[in-house]
């Protein structure tokens, strides 16, 4: 593990410890991450309770398995794969999604077309701000088929990186980048319609804070 181009000093020596040992140093570890691992278990499940359960798991199972850790990737890439593996095998368990997501079954190399050709982003900045925009969001969210939701969440909203979203999520980065450009889309023209109508409060968030 040494010398790890995904992992930072302390990280390797955290792990390092644990595999030597010092179990208790595993919480120190998975902090800084668990509000990621929870919103990737939401981005599959769509379910609070559902995703808090598989997050615990997910923990669980990194800590079990931690020995396998070749260090790869980033640590918390790794991580972040277990719950979103951990997420899928339980919705497929569940067989929780009973109505069929927008582009849920629409073919990696099919075609979105939007009502227009520009991106969900170039919605007014200052609309993006509203807390009434951030359900709206949420909403439009929740309807898009789980592939797209999955990248739309862990590279917008966590920021995790093209290759580091692939990693997580077994696949491709040009499926990444199609997933990702179709998410933008559907999700534009989702809240466009409704943004345009103008029903909402002129009171912003805090300067910085984006309504994820």
């Amino acid at each position: 593990m040494k010398g790890s181009p995904g992992l930072d000093t302390q990280e390797q020596a955290l792990i390092q410890q644990i595999q030597n040992g010092e179990p208790d140093k595993f919480y120190e570890l998975v902090k800084p991450y668990e509000r990621r691992v929870y919103t990737a278990a939401f981005a599959v499940l769509r379910n609070a309770a559902d995703a808090e359960e598989v997050a615990q798991e997910a923990i669980l199972k990194a800590f079990a398995n931690l020995r396998q850790f070749r260090a790869e990737a980033r640590f918390s890439t790794w991580l972040i794969q277990i719950a979103v593996n951990e997420a899928r095998m339980r919705r497929r368990k569940d067989h929780a999604e009973i109505m069929e997501p927008i582009g849920e079954h629409q073919d990696e190399e099919g075609t979105y077309t939007p009502r227009d050709f520009a991106d969900w982003r170039e919605i007014p900045s200052e609309a993006l701000q509203r807390a009434e925009v951030r359900e709206l969001l949420l909403e439009a969210l929740a309807s898009l088929g789980t592939k797209y939701r999955e990248v739309f969440v862990l590279r917008d909203i966590q920021h995790l990186s093209i290759e580091e979203v692939a990693d997580s999520l077994g696949i491709s980065r040009a499926s990444v980048k199609t997933r990702l450009l179709r998410a933008r889309l559907m999700l534009r023209d989702l809240l466009a319609p409704r943004i345009a109508e103008g029903r909402f409060s002129r009171e912003p968030f805090e300067k910085g804070n984006k309504p994820w």
